[in-house]
């Protein structure tokens, strides 16, 4: 049975099984979920795909909803992982390589691993010779990698959209040694805009398209001598990305100086509440940086939306963030880039504020941003 001729109930009742499994935390009964489809006639490609994959996005839409725990989802995430290692050691999806040879890596500072195995494990099962690196590669050791091994092209992963700059070097590294670049993963943007902005050779939405994209063919670039990330995005002139990056420190203890002022509650946060605080302003700039970078309004405009989204499930009031947007707006108020992409986020969440209405006495024990991170 294809991948593509999988019947759609099929495929939902393994899902339901294979989150069953993974929400009780049963590893094995995981496994036997997708060795017994594999007995049933599904094709390996088909489990990773159709299976695991929609599995592993509900898992993160249901941390997103507050109905897992950070804890919950990293176990969830852990046992996906192993069951894909078993997945590859079962004797009905060994393939002989026949094709040229693919490194998968994450850039550096990707923890996100998941849609790089995928695709790796996917690639592997069409024959492709596969070097999966893991997560978070340092660019030298990259490169290093490509000089002893010779790879016909790099997929290069990344999920989050504040490693865009980190990407955007690897990408110029790699074709500087003369091999093309394959860019996938959320932070590229939903059709890859940013993944072409900053001069990859190829994008690809999901694994099957990567898979036809490259049997297709890549072209190798053409190194040019001389080339910079500058020439991929002249607006870094201005040095307002930098300028910003650098005085992160010095903006965050500027919002949490004048947050009390601003948002009352503030005053009562414990020690840990206000630690946390601090490390999600600095999310937030963060955030603001990388906007910056790639001089675009919806990266920072998306972030804000789906982090009051992220603070409303959690029971803390989204109009929690306007102070952090005020106080940011007017420490950077000389910084024309900075002001616009500043006042696009302040109109998006006073609009979703308007239209899901704020309780600030239902707020939770929580520090007012403390629930940004995943990692919490």
């Amino acid at each position: 049975m294809s991948a593509d001729t999988l019947a759609a109930p099929d495929a939902r009742a393994l899902q339901d099984r294979l989150w069953t499994a993974v929400t009780d935390r049963d590893e094995h009964a995981a496994a036997a979920v997708l060795f017994s489809a594999l007995d049933a006639g599904i094709d390996a490609e088909t489990a990773l795909l159709d299976v695991i994959a929609p599995v592993q996005a509900r898992v993160g839409a249901e941390w997103a909803a507050n109905r897992l725990s950070v804890a919950q989802e990293h176990a969830a995430s852990a046992i996906a992982e192993r069951v894909i290692a078993a997945l590859a050691h079962h004797p009905a999806v060994r393939t002989t390589p026949r094709l040229g040879r693919v490194t998968v890596a994450c850039v550096d500072q990707e923890w996100h691993v998941l849609p790089a195995r995928l695709l790796a494990e996917v690639l592997t099962l069409r024959g492709w010779r596969v070097d999966f690196l893991g997560a978070q590669v340092p660019t030298p050791h990259l490169i290093g990698h490509l000089h002893s091994t010779g790879a016909d092209v790099v997929a290069l992963s990344s999920s989050i959209p504040t490693r865009l700059p980190t990407a955007h070097a690897a990408v110029t590294a790699c074709q500087a040694v003369g091999v093309p670049v394959l860019a996938g993963g959320a932070a590229f943007g939903r059709d890859g805009r940013y993944a072409l902005r900053l001069g990859a050779d190829a994008w690809a939405p999901d694994a099957r398209s990567a898979a036809r994209r490259l049997a297709d063919g890549i072209p190798a670039p053409v190194p040019a001598d001389g080339r910079q990330q500058i020439d991929d995005l002249p607006h870094l002139s201005d040095q307002e990305y930098t300028l910003v990056v650098r005085s992160r420190p010095q903006l965050v203890r500027e919002v949490l100086a004048q947050l009390e002022s601003r948002f009352p509650a503030a005053a009562s946060y414990t020690e840990q509440q206000r630690e946390h605080t601090a490390q999600d302003v600095a999310h937030i700039v963060e955030y603001l940086g990388v906007a910056l970078y790639m001089d675009d309004d919806e990266l920072f405009t998306g972030f804000l939306a789906w982090t009051a989204g992220i603070l409303e499930a959690r029971r803390v009031p989204a109009a929690s963030l306007r102070p952090v947007l005020d106080v940011l707006g007017t420490e950077l108020k000389d910084f024309p880039r900075s002001t616009r992409l500043l006042g696009a986020a302040r109109t998006v969440l006073d609009a979703r504020t308007a239209a899901v209405g704020n309780n600030p006495g239902a707020s939770d024990d929580r520090s007012v941003l403390s629930a940004l991170h995943p990692g919490r």
